[in-house]
């Protein structure tokens, strides 16, 4: 029987499972698996029943199934790296940022941004003038750069003034023109 098979069986609704069960079925998971446990978590962490740190502990797991995905996937992805920005940018925003843990601090998710993007901002204005003559994969491009930047009208309002925080604005402003 498969691993995705096991998932499909009645009765394993992994939504119900422990942080426990999930955190242990995340370390054999690939592929499917990991995007439906870290589904799963990432309800848990949204579920305001649970205790603020129960959630960030929920908030975790599904950054980590999020993060294994990249051990099956060629190069960087922008999916999981756009999932993991959101989900980092969420908990900071509901259940304040934490400076002890780089997930929950605002200026290590600046920096992991700023890392993630291959164009500057006044390189993507100036593509996206003309993104409809582009070929596919300069468009795709200009896309992953506005889906990997939709945490920053949030984010810079936690960073002190300086040029992260100028830079980060930048993109903001400029995250309108892409298509």
């Amino acid at each position: 029987m498969s691993s995705d098979a096991y998932l499909e069986e009645p009765g394993r609704d992994v939504s119900t499972w422990t942080l426990d069960q999930l955190q242990s079925f995340i370390q054999g998971a690939r592929g499917r698996q990991l995007e439906t446990a870290r589904v799963a978590a990432q309800g848990q962490a949204y579920n305001s029943s649970h205790p603020q740190e129960v959630r960030r502990e929920w908030a975790k797991l599904s950054l980590l199934a999020n993060r294994r995905m990249l051990d099956d996937a060629e190069g960087p992805s922008a999916r999981v790296a756009q999932q993991d920005f959101m989900l980092r940018m969420w908990v900071i925003d509901r259940l304040g940022p934490e400076g002890t843990d780089p997930d929950w601090s605002p200026e290590a998710l600046a920096s992991d941004t700023l890392d993630t993007l291959t164009l500057t901002p006044t390189q993507a204005a100036g593509l996206a003038e003309g993104w409809r003559d582009l070929p596919i994969e300069q468009i795709r491009e200009l896309r992953w750069h506005k889906n990997l930047t939709a945490h920053l009208e949030s984010l810079v309002g936690y960073l002190e003034p300086g040029p992260v925080h100028e830079h980060l604005t930048a993109w903001n402003a400029t995250r309108t023109l892409l298509p």
